[in-house]
């Protein structure tokens, strides 16, 4: 019987040839040929470049624009309402006690309005120059002025204006004298007047006409400087006005009285 044949094992690789140095020559890194991953990406940059057809770098990232600040508030106007609020409220509450101190004042005091009454009216001179037509009067004036008030005096000082006019002329003007009237008082006073002033020939034709028919119109006005006293207290100065319509039968004579036919006055206060 044949020898059996026998299998031997053979190396393969025992043909081949063995390096018989090492790949990385001495004395140099591993750093000198590049890391393997690190060659590969510069090459695909390469490519990107156009030296390959490597995958394109993704597209960079957009940031959003940051929002727009919020506008600064207005302080300024904001204080200058505040204020304007704080003085309408400041006003309104001095209005209101204002308002409540002089509702007392009224309650407590109960104040009437003074009445005056022209009650005689004499005319001792009256003479017109013709050819200047110059009109020259004197009156002797009765006044009477009444205070009502039981808790108010009234103080008439220095200053006061007296006149008596027809139409736009003033015939003759006077003052009244400084005097302290008392609470629930009535005060006869007895006035001088006299004046001159120019007329026109209408106004002398009128006073003619007027006196034919026995009605003269004529204005008593006077202004006088006073202070009010309300119980011990005396308040601050203010002009009474007075103006008294009147209606005479005459004045271009002065041989008998003037009889007073109507008369109406009025009186205010000027602050």
């Amino acid at each position: 019987m044949a020898d059996h044949q026998r299998i031997h094992p053979v190396d393969l690789e025992a043909g081949r040839n063995r390096p018989t140095a090492p790949l990385v020559p001495g004395g140099s890194f591993r750093s000198d040929k590049g890391d393997p991953a690190q060659r590969a990406n510069n090459q695909q940059q390469r490519g990107h470049g156009g030296y390959g057809h490597g995958p394109l770098p993704p597209p960079p990232r957009r940031v959003a624009p940051p929002a727009p600040l919020p506008p600064p508030k207005r302080r300024g106007r904001g204080c200058c309402c505040r204020f304007l609020c704080c003085v309408v409220a400041t006003a309104a509450v001095l209005a209101v006690l204002a308002a409540a101190a002089a509702a007392a004042l009224y309650l407590i005091f109960k104040p009437q309005a003074p009445r005056y009454s022209v009650d005689r009216l004499a005319v001792s001179a009256f003479q017109v120059d013709p050819s200047t037509l110059t009109a020259r009067a004197a009156f002797d004036v009765t006044v009477t002025a009444a205070n009502p008030n039981a808790r108010i005096g009234v103080y008439y000082e220095r200053g006061s204006s007296l006149s008596v006019w027809y139409g736009p002329y003033p015939l003759a003007r006077g003052a009244l004298p400084a005097f302290y009237q008392g609470r629930r008082n009535t005060t006869v006073l007895a006035l001088a007047m006299a004046g001159e002033v120019q007329l026109a020939s209408a106004a002398v034709s009128g006073m003619r006409d007027a006196q034919r028919d026995g009605a003269v119109p004529l204005v008593f006005r006077a202004d006088v400087p006073v202070r009010v006293e309300l119980g011990s207290l005396r308040l601050w100065k203010v002009t009474a006005r007075v103006r008294c319509d009147l209606v005479v039968d005459r004045i271009m004579d002065v041989s008998s009285p003037i009889k007073i036919k109507a008369s109406n006055c009025k009186f205010g206060f000027k602050l």
